[in-house]
């Protein structure tokens, strides 16, 4: 994650922590190779719940919510609506709240530059912006930094940055335009869902 100040057009702080798997706790050689991440990263990396709960206090260090007006910034709908929510069902955490709606870049880019899909992968969307990719590609940290200059260079071009996504009882959904424009609730620690009842008869 980065964070990326909007009036300065400047990435002022960055989070990265690794995720142990639990379940396919083996990575493949592809995955190794295509990302760079290594079993040894992962062994001594922590589950999901924990490294979740240290996001929200990240959030929470910069005001993010309660001083400063944030939103989630994403390469597509994926991060949240299949990923983030699947990772919740896995471990019975609710879905935080904090990361219910966000900003879907390619999305808002093929609506602002008016360009089709197929133009709104992130290679395609920097090269258009004459921008070109920093660091290791498929690693989360430096898409996220290339993702915020996609945005700066938005922000300087006269884009607003709005949301236009959002999860409603599981499912992804889209935020019109004529929505009001509104920034992310406060960050908290995620809730475990109950577990299922069953009364003996």
């Amino acid at each position: 994650m980065v964070l990326l100040n909007t009036h300065t057009l400047e990435i002022v702080n960055t989070f990265q922590e690794y995720v142990r798997p639990e379940v396919n706790t083996q990575l493949s050689e592809f995955c190794v190779k295509l990302t760079g991440i290594t079993q040894k990263m992962v062994d001594e990396a922590d589950t999901f719940p924990d490294v979740l709960e240290r996001v929200v206090l990240w959030l929470q260090e910069k005001e993010l919510g309660t001083k400063y007006k944030y939103t989630l910034l994403t390469d597509g709908s994926w991060d949240m609506s299949k990923f983030m929510n699947t990772q919740c069902r896995l471990n019975r955490l609710r879905f935080p709240q904090f990361a219910k709606k966000w900003i879907n870049i390619k999305k808002l880019y093929g609506n602002f530059y008016k360009v089709t899909r197929t133009q709104t992968k992130l290679s395609c969307m920097l090269e258009k912006l004459g921008l070109k990719y920093e660091g290791r590609p498929h690693s989360g940290l430096n898409d996220s930094r290339n993702i915020a200059h996609i945005a700066m260079r938005m922000l300087q071009d006269g884009c607003q940055l709005r949301i236009n996504e959002r999860m409603h009882e599981g499912q992804l959904r889209t935020v019109p335009s004529s929505a009001p424009v509104e920034g992310a609730p406060p960050p908290h620690t995620a809730e475990t869902r109950p577990r299922l009842c069953i009364p003996w008869l």
